[in-house]
This record gives C-alpha cells, sequence and structure tokens, in this order.
C-alpha cells in the first residue's frame, strides 16, 4: 500500500504541475477588450521602454515561449504573439524579463547559460556512454570499464540536474521580480486581473519547481543503484 501511495504522489508530483499549468493557461487565454494590445505588442512595447530596441520579437511554435540569448529575441507562441489576453500578457512580460536579465548581465542567468551549454556536451557523451556500456563490458570484460562508463552516465545527469535547480531562481526573478512588477507600475493590467496574472505566473513556476524535483530524484535513484551494485 506503501508504494502505491508513494508512486501515486510521485505522478502527482511529476504531472500535476503541468496540467495545472496547461489548465490555468487555457483558463485566462481568453480576448479581453479591456487589454490594448496583443502579447507580441506588449513585449515590443517592453523592450522599447526598457531601451532594448535590438532584441527582437518572432512567433514562435505552440508551446515555445522562450527569450534566445544568442540571437537576443523573444519567442513567443502564436496564441500568446496574436492574443490579447491575460495569458499572453503574462507571458510577454516574462520573457522581457528574461531580456531584462541579459541586458543587467545578471549573474544567475549568465550562469544557467554557460551550464546550459556544459549540459548538453555532457548529455550527449552520457548518451553515448551508456549506449556503449554493454559493448564495452563484453569486449573488455572488465568489470572498471563498465565503473567508468557508469560515472560518466551519472555525471551527466548529475550537470542536468544543476542545470534544473540553477533554473529556478531564474525563472522565479524574471516572473515575480520582473514581469508582475512591471506590469503593476505600468498598469498593463488592471488591479482586478492581478491576481490572474499571478496565477499564470505561479502556474509556469511550479513546472520548474517540479522539473527540479523530479531531476533531483531522478539522480538520487541512479545514485542509489549504482551504490548497490558496487557492494
Amino acid at each position: 500500500m506503501q508504494v502505491v501511495i508513494l508512486v501515486l504522489v510521485l505522478l502527482a508530483l511529476i504531472f500535476g504541475p503541468q496540467l495545472w499549468a496547461q489548465y490555468t493557461f487555457r483558463r485566462y487565454a481568453v480576448n479581453l477588450s479591456r487589454i490594448p494590445g496583443t502579447g507580441g505588442e506588449l513585449a515590443r512595447h517592453l523592450l522599447d521602454s526598457f531601451e532594448l530596441p535590438d532584441v527582437a520579437v518572432e512567433k514562435t511554435d505552440k508551446g515555445g515561449d522562450h527569450y534566445d540569448p544568442e540571437s537576443r529575441t523573444v519567442r513567443l507562441s502564436p496564441e500568446n504573439y496574436d492574443q490579447n489576453s491575460l495569458t499572453a500578457v503574462a507571458v510577454a512580460a516574462h520573457e522581457v524579463g528574461h531580456a531584462i536579465q541579459h541586458r543587467n548581465k545578471e549573474a544567475k542567468l549568465a550562469l544557467r547559460h554557460r551550464l546550459v551549454k556544459i549540459a548538453q556536451t555532457t548529455q550527449q557523451i552520457g548518451a553515448g556512454a551508456m549506449f556503449l556500456l554493454p559493448v564495452v563490458m563484453a569486449v573488455t570484460r572488465v568489470p572498471a570499464s563498465g565503473l567508468v562508463m557508469g560515472a560518466i552516465g551519472l555525471g551527466s545527469m548529475a550537470m542536468a540536474t544543476l542545470v534544473h535547480l540553477v533554473t529556478l531562481p531564474v525563472e522565479f526573478d524574471a516572473s515575480f521580480g520582473k514581469a508582475l512588477p512591471i506590469l503593476k507600475a505600468g498598469q498593463y493590467i488592471q488591479p482586478g486581473d492581478e491576481a490572474a496574472v499571478h496565477s499564470v505566473l505561479r502556474a509556469a513556476a511550479l513546472t520548474y519547481v517540479a522539473a527540479a524535483v523530479t531531476a533531483v530524484l531522478n539522480l538520487l535513484y541512479y545514485l542509489r543503484l549504482a551504490g548497490r551494485r558496487r557492494r
């Protein structure tokens, strides 16, 4: 019974925040006449207001909202780029928040960017190591070779987990340290809409928390498994 409860808790932890975020986004994705512009127009306006005219605003694939520090581009999904909904406003302001972090050369964003590049390389190495592990052990028949390859794989997972953890303060600051204060101070949203915008940003933040927790649990599981094999 305890195992069943644990599995249910883990499933809720992994999938619950994502489902909640999707529900919240849809709930507030209704076009409102009291919002004067689309998410794309708001992003452009905010970037210009913060003296970031060289940062572009582009439409991207559904669910692909992000800020690209390499090309200095805010990319919004069609529903957020074209609609004048509270979800569009919240997401657009959040991505502009990342552009402001970049302009301010904030250490946490720079650290995440560097770690992402390292993680991409280590993941490729780790994937190759895990793929070659059975072959190497079969050819060499040396147990130590398996340990080395396994360590490489665990190192790759550890780096990916670190990226998830470093991402948390970056995302929370973009939402609650940048986007929400900007929207309030500039009166881009009415007082009655502040709770809804906060809900959208909070739902998005929870998905990052869930991803980080899942990564940590996954890493701990494989570390424990590796520890058992060494005994």
